[in-house]
């Protein structure tokens, strides 16, 4: 009897000793994650300096040019880890797609839109905020980009550490107008332009909030607050789907293929109109059979606005990297024909490794440091299900479309955080009424 109770205790104690060492290999692989992605991001800056160097060419500039594309990956890096988060948080947050889902949704995508469709020609000095005229020298412009490259990274990156989602174009475009304030006077800024970019501060979450809000309340009238949900989703869903896929074409159509091939906004309304009837007209048997054997409730709508969800999801992440990318490599695209010529013009071309640089620093940052920015963008501002993170999606495409025939500045992040907060308000102030 003795013996049995001392083997008991020798095993409780392996036990123990067993679950010591397994906390410890979680803290330690848990502690280790952060350092993994520092160490990760760190090669890629390196490379990203190594490649400038060996396709740049060895001159007079070519240490400029080498550190100009480490802080064009690092800019990169950042972006992918904060401003993705608007496109794919909303459909994690649903349940629609699961985390490792949506990195790879968004990295093919966002890598995609910017090698097909990301700009050849950029401006120089982000979007007309300062003059050319102003910049003395070369040498004065190389180091305004560098240094409003860098400042606008350092801040995209402590905003991704608190958790704080914010605008990567605004912050080159701060950069830029701080370093040339630095460089060439108060005077050499386009204040014209700031302001506009300034309204949009307001504009865009309003307008997304709105817009994000009014479709959930189409919705929900629609199909949620029928007697006969299921036969109400048949008839609307199709029509939805083909509002979703009409706006996404003049989206992509204005924004991400703008590089490709020239397209005014009449031209853009008929494709989204074409493509948008017949998107409605194909979806209508395929919601049927969805929608058979599916119990009249509400958590049988959620399965039929799933697929809707990450097709959006992944158009979005498309045209965002055929327009994002340029906030990483337009300034040093910038720096790379200053160096090379020894002068600067109002718009260069970039090419095809500094766009590399882009796509590939989006992807990593995203696959590294996006996790967290994607929770809070879907699921911290408030609960979304897949009607609701629908909402927002088409709210971000309908936006920009309305924004553009208006001719008003903005942006991604303020229009996808506005359609959260839109829907969230919405969504207490139904269940108060």
């Amino acid at each position: 009897m003795a013996q049995n109770d001392l083997d008991q205790r020798h095993l409780e104690t392996l036990d123990r000793d067993l679950n010591r060492f397994s906390a410890l290999e979680q803290a330690t692989a848990y502690a280790s994650r952060p350092m993994m992605g520092l160490g990760v991001s760190l090669v890629f800056i390196l490379l990203a300096g190594l490649v400038a160097f060996y396709l740049f060419g060895q001159t007079g500039n070519t240490l400029v040019v080498v550190i100009a594309a480490g802080f064009g990956a690092y800019m990169a890096l950042n972006i992918g880890a904060n401003d993705v988060a608007n496109n794919m948080g909303p459909a994690v947050g649903a349940n629609a797609l699961t985390m490792g889902g949506a990195i790879a949704i968004a990295a093919v995508f966002e890598s995609a839109g910017a090698m097909l469709a990301g700009g050849d020609v950029v401006s120089t000095i982000a979007k007309g905020i300062i003059a050319p005229q102003s910049m003395q020298t070369a040498s004065i412009f190389i180091w305004a980009m560098l240094a409003a490259l860098l400042s606008a990274a350092l801040w995209v990156n402590l905003a991704t550490w608190v958790g704080a989602p914010v605008s990567t174009t605004h912050s080159v475009v701060g950069g830029v107008m701080g370093a040339g304030i630095a460089a060439a006077g108060f005077a050499a800024v386009n204040w014209p332009t700031m302001y506009k970019i300034a309204a949009s501060w307001v504009i865009s979450p309003v307008l997304g909030g709105i817009i994000a809000a009014l479709f959930l309340w189409f919705i929900k009238n629609r199909i949620v607050y029928r007697d006969d949900k299921i036969s109400a989703a048949r008839v609307w869903v199709p029509v939805l789907v083909g509002i979703m896929g009409g706006a996404f074409s003049v989206y992509l159509a204005l924004k991400g293929l703008k590089k490709i091939m020239k397209i005014d906004f009449s031209s853009a309304l008929m494709i989204g109109l074409v493509l948008g009837v017949i998107i409605w007209l194909v979806m209508i048997p395929v919601v049927r059979k969805q929608a058979e054997g599916l119990e009249n409730r509400n958590k049988s709508l959620k399965k039929l606005f799933g697929i809707p969800l990450v097709v959006s999801a992944a158009l979005l992440s498309f045209a965002h990297g055929a327009n994002d990318v340029a906030n990483a490599v337009g300034p040093l695209a910038a720096i790379v024909q200053a160096s090379a010529s020894g002068g600067f013009a109002d718009a260069v071309s970039i090419p095809l490794w500094v766009m590399a640089i882009g796509a590939l620093g989006i992807s990593f940052g995203l696959f590294l440091f996006g996790p967290k920015l994607i929770r809070m963008v879907g699921g911290q501002i408030t609960k979304l299900n897949p009607m609701r993170a629908y909402c927002v999606e088409l709210s971000a495409a309908i936006t920009v479309i309305v924004a553009s025939w208006l001719g008003l500045p903005v942006i991604s992040t303020h229009i996808a955080v506005g359609g959260v907060f839109g829907v969230g308000f919405f969504r207490e102030w139904g269940s108060q009424s």
